[in-house]
């Protein structure tokens, strides 16, 4: 623990989904924002080692970290709005506390002791609380603790928290308690008896929230305020009001207005080092409300019924096109309902086509006739991940004749494996974190859109996947136009590919989405709209 390292914990109640995520990452931003070097953890309750196994329709996307941690898509937000790294160390679950402690069980680590919940579990909990504040590095770090108050699985967390206060002592700690005042229409009113009881499910579990965040529709009048803070025993003006916001990057400025931060450094004895510098976010925030151009792209998958399993793509071309003034409208549209016969109807609207990433077969041919129909039409054409594989497929397919081109993945007796594993892939046998996971470096081709796009010859972009393109059948698919652009140095694996004789026609082995901040947006995103409003104007 790093004495001067002050600590915040942020609880949820009433329900899940109130925006922990975006409450912890604008406190972040509006401490960072005063000269604070900040920090933002999330330790989720479930018993998954990490979200990589997780279907995203459970817990929305696997965000991945440079150090190549499969984590929560909350540490997205974290990054997104503090323009920071995070890593290995800024999600924990209780799958992976458990696996801690039981690996040191085995070894003998407990000296024959019985090991319980209380105290191994709850001090393996804290020791990865206090780990990011170890080194001094950081002044303030907050911990988001994922669930609900009152859930089984939350309480070995709740109690590491209470037992934190002692640890770092008054003015090192604080808990702000995020909960839900629901409004009654037929009673016409805001009611806050939810949030009482959550308090007092926290204050049975030995924790006295010190500050409240309350989302609602509709504005706290001040008897409201007064009765939550008598009744929660907090003070008056440590009951903030969370409205419902146009988009979550007007959080931070609305969580300003109400001097969360304020009541924050008060409580922490922190003194601001310098004025609150936030003209960069509303630069950004003035350009993202009043677009001069806009454009339809559609985002072309599998998991569309729910947005958040491509939240990061979804952020990136919301940073992208406020960075050139462009609106983008985006169609998320499932691959398993597109095919020979509706491609057209479907796709021709579009100014510029996204094929997200994926796993398994479902979908797949949807994808193949989204990408002939781009690349025949000259539209510009986004591939990530298995999206920049179907597009290699395609190829394969009807423009070198190999009609049975395939990924092994989706057939593992393919005559033509376009795609394909690596030798070392092919001997594993586990699902998680078994893939080329993190951060790796790319070189590009001068010339190439790619290159124009960052402006330089060397990267470094984020994995997550097993299979790659399949090097056999480079030169033959170069020798049709398709020429691989980016290449990992060290492997020789091809990362980027580009259609010569097409306005825009991108497919990236990485994800690109990941690296993308409100201050850097992602520059492939960025000339792929660009390209989107070349086409439109065509049209």
């Amino acid at each position: 623990m790093g004495s001067t390292t002050k600590y915040i914990f942020i609880t949820g109640g009433v329900t899940s989904s109130l925006g922990k995520g975006i409450i912890a990452a604008s406190l972040g931003k509006l401490l960072q924002s005063r000269g604070f070097k900040v920090t933002i953890q999330k330790f989720d309750p479930y018993l998954n080692i990490d979200p990589g196994t997780l279907n995203p329709y459970e817990h929305g996307e696997c965000y991945v970290t440079d150090d190549g941690a499969e984590t929560d898509l909350d540490l997205g937000h974290y990054e997104r709005f503090l323009n920071i790294t995070t890593s290995q160390s800024n999600n924990v679950t209780t799958g992976r506390i458990y696996n801690n402690v039981i690996t040191k069980e085995r070894k003998g680590e407990f000296l024959g002791k019985t090991v319980q919940v209380i105290p191994h579990i709850t001090d393996e909990i804290k020791a990865n609380f206090y780990k990011n504040g170890e080194d001094g590095k950081y002044d303030v770090i907050i911990t988001e603790i994922g669930g609900c108050v009152g859930d089984i699985e939350s309480l070995p967390f709740i109690e590491a928290v209470r037992q934190a206060k002692w640890d770092l002592g008054q003015n090192n700690f604080l808990v702000i308690h995020l909960t839900l005042i629901p409004f009654l229409k037929a009673a016409k009113e805001l009611k806050t008896k939810p949030t009482q009881h959550s308090v007092k499910q926290l204050l049975e579990a030995g924790i006295q929230p010190d500050i409240l965040v309350c989302r609602t529709e509709y504005h706290l009048p001040s008897d409201v305020k007064k009765k939550l803070a008598l009744f929660c025993n907090v003070q008056l003006n440590s009951v903030i009001e969370a409205m419902d916001a146009d988009s979550i990057y007007d959080v931070p400025l609305l969580m300003k207005k109400e001097k969360l931060d304020e009541r924050v450094m008060s409580k922490l004895k922190l003194s601001s080092k310098e004025n609150t510098d936030l003209e960069n976010w509303k630069d950004f925030l003035g350009k993202l409300k009043n677009p001069t151009q806009e454009v339809t792209i559609g985002l072309i998958g599998k998991y569309v019924s729910l947005p958040d399993a491509y939240k990061s793509i979804i952020e990136a071309f919301t940073h992208a096109g406020a960075s050139i003034e462009c609106q983008v409208n985006l169609k998320l549209m499932s691959s398993e309902e597109i095919n020979s016969d509706n491609f057209q109807q479907k796709l021709e609207d579009l100014d510029g086509i996204l094929v997200a990433p994926g796993f398994g077969e479902r979908g797949f041919e949807g994808k193949i006739e989204t990408v002939k129909f781009a690349r025949e039409n000259k539209i510009p054409f986004f591939g990530i991940c298995l999206g920049m594989q179907v597009a290699v497929i395609e190829f394969a397919r009807n423009v070198l004749g190999h009609s049975k081109a395939n990924s092994t993945e989706m057939d593992p007796e393919t005559p033509d494996p376009v795609i394909s594993l690596m030798e070392e892939q092919k001997k594993i046998d586990q699902m998680g974190g078994t893939m080329r996971l993190g951060s790796y470096a790319c070189d590009l081709k001068k010339g190439s859109k790619a290159y124009n796009a960052y402006g330089k010859l060397k990267v470094q972009e984020r994995h997550r996947h097993r299979y790659e393109f399949n090097n056999d059948y480079l030169a033959e698919i170069e020798s049709k136009g398709m020429v691989a652009t980016g290449k990992n140095p060290d492997t020789g694996l091809v990362e980027i590919i580009e259609i010569k004789n097409h306005p825009w026609f991108v497919g990236v082995q990485f994800h690109p989405e990941y690296k993308s901040t409100v201050l850097t947006p992602q520059p492939l995103f960025v000339k792929f709209i660009q390209a989107a409003i070349d086409n439109k104007k065509i049209k």
